[in-house]
């Protein structure tokens, strides 16, 4: 088994930072004023307006999906500039019930891998996150 020892590029990091910095701010304007909708569009168009500017060439692996109707950030999209290619699991908020209502632990959410290497789910309705540290 092969261990891959590439170190990230810190830039695309800091603008994957970026990326889930607008959803949320775009999302935040929608705190508590009870649509979910509202919130969500907001932060999903903020979300693929930033990534279309980062360096990267990206493929949503698992996104907003058949679920949220969504437009935009679905499985299959292009999104980025160019640059390396990389598969990209995005939830723009998880959580819009919890903003629409104005209650805290909303967040939003994007993971970045190496082309082919994120597990691809298909067509589900929901993904559970799990957030760890680097060891």
């Amino acid at each position: 088994m092969s261990t891959n020892t590439s170190v990230p590029d810190r830039n695309l990091a800091l603008e994957l930072v970026r990326v889930t910095e607008a959803a949320a701010m775009a999302a935040s304007r929608w705190m508590g004023r009870g649509d979910k909708l509202g919130a969500d569009g907001a932060a999903v168009d903020a979300m693929r307006l930033v990534l279309s500017t980062v360096s990267m060439r990206g493929v949503i692996v698992i996104g907003e999906g058949e679920k949220d109707e969504a437009p935009m950030l679905f499985n299959g999209e292009v999104v980025g500039s160019g640059g390396p290619e990389v598969d990209i699991a995005v939830d723009p908020i998880d959580g819009t019930t919890l903003t629409a209502l104005g209650r805290g632990n909303a967040l939003a959410v994007i993971a970045v891998s190496d082309k082919g290497t994120m597990f691809n789910p298909g067509p589900c309705v929901y993904m559970d996150k799990l957030a760890v540290g680097p060891e």
